[in-house]
């Protein structure tokens, strides 16, 4: 009989692969049971992925799973099944090498786009120089805030707390120097500010009117008592009536709400802010708000939860939000819409100019699987 799948199971495998690939997703039986076709490598040394003339290796990746796994267990009363593990350390694997891979890319294109053709020792030391100077700025600007961060000086003491956590101060500054490097990549390829002209402001408004329909709105105040807290309803009638009086004579509804109302915006003085037409689960309130008359105190009116007295303050008409009003608005959306476009861009431009082979090809588009030499030598995975 297959084990069963249990919830909290479940979650502790969505923590880990959430945390790796940013999708957090229900694991079926079916999927466990796949990934125990997946044989992970247990060499450092073992070569996951080779990007461009750079090699990821099993020991890059694997103290961070085996660290988030064993924070997990000693906060996990429940025995995790092996196979149920397995997933995890599948995933994660697979979530970590395909960000690794991708740093990878990047590092490798802004080489190529410093150096162009250059030969291998040109290349070597323009990246040489380019890394100690990323180097330079991991231990002028990185590691003050790690060591703020752990509360130590030392950067030994630094280094073996930052191993505990699966990482460490060399790991920290490899990453570092290929997001940086990454960073100048993107950077230069990628116009952060990209000119939005009134045309294309207004092709995106016509395109999209829709969005830019309201409905009616209003605000107003409100005092109600309900009828939970009281004995019978004419108690809370009563209620509702004498605080309708004080507020109509003493000339201030908020000040009784605050004191005497009985709803969720009573300490607020009962003031809801704009709020749109057919919003509000009480339909007999939603009626009155929109059809009495501004700024004068409603009856008692009465639904299923209570008794209200309300003053509208004020109402908008359904309508069109006028171009006028919301042009920075589109302005800034077109301007991100531009920005993400050129980044996709860049990133599919990058996967045609940077060979990859990797364990798992299908993760990075346009990826070759690992040469036989490189995946037998290192036992690699099965693949279906």
């Amino acid at each position: 009989m297959p084990r069963r799948f249990h919830s909290t199971v479940v979650v502790f495998l969505l923590g880990l692969t959430f945390a790796a690939t940013l999708e957090a997703q229900v694991p079926t039986r079916n999927e466990v049971d796949d990934a125990q076709e997946i044989q992970l490598p247990d060499d450092p040394a073992a070569i996951l992925a080779v990007v461009g003339r750079t090699p990821i290796l099993l020991g890059d990746l694997m103290p961070k799973v085996d660290a988030r796994i064993n924070e997990v267990l000693a906060n996990n009363a429940q025995q995790i099944p092996e196979d149920q593990l397995h997933f995890a350390r599948v995933n994660l694997i697979r979530g970590l090498l395909a960000q690794a891979i991708q740093n990878k890319m990047m590092r490798e294109s802004f080489l190529i786009d410093q150096v162009g053709s250059e030969a291998a020792d040109k290349r070597n030391e323009a990246d040489a120089k380019l890394t100690s100077r990323a180097r330079q700025m991991f231990f002028e600007s990185e590691v003050p805030e790690l060591r703020e961060q752990y509360k130590v000086d030392d950067v030994t003491e630094l280094d073996a707390l930052l191993r505990k956590k699966g990482s460490s101060l060399a790991a920290r500054q490899r990453d570092f120097v290929d997001a940086m490097l990454g960073h100048l990549y993107i950077r230069s390829k990628v116009d952060r500010e990209p000119k939005v002209s009134l045309a294309e402001i207004s092709e995106h408004y016509n395109a999209n009117l829709s969005d830019y329909d309201r409905p009616a709105q209003a605000r107003w105040e409100q005092m109600t008592v309900l009828f939970s807290n009281f004995d019978s309803k004419e108690a809370a009638h009563q209620a509702i009536w004498d605080m309708g009086r004080e507020a109509y004579f003493g000339g201030n509804l908020q000040a009784v709400a605050r004191e005497k109302s009985q709803e969720p915006f009573a300490g607020k003085g009962g003031l809801h802010d704009w709020t749109a037409k057919g919003s509000l689960a009480s339909e007999k309130l939603d009626n009155e708000i929109f059809s009495i008359q501004l700024n004068a105190m409603s009856e008692i009116i009465t639904d299923d939860d209570g008794y209200h007295i309300i003053r509208v303050l004020e109402r908008r008409e359904a309508g069109r939000t006028p171009l006028s009003e919301v042009q920075d608005e589109i302005r800034a959306k077109v301007r991100q819409d531009k920005i993400t476009s050129s980044q996709k861009k860049v990133m599919e431009d990058m996967q045609v100019r940077i060979p990859v082979w990797a364990l798992f090809p299908k993760d990075i588009p346009g990826a070759k699987p690992l040469p036989e030499s490189i995946a037998r030598r290192h036992n690699s995975a099965k693949i279906r």
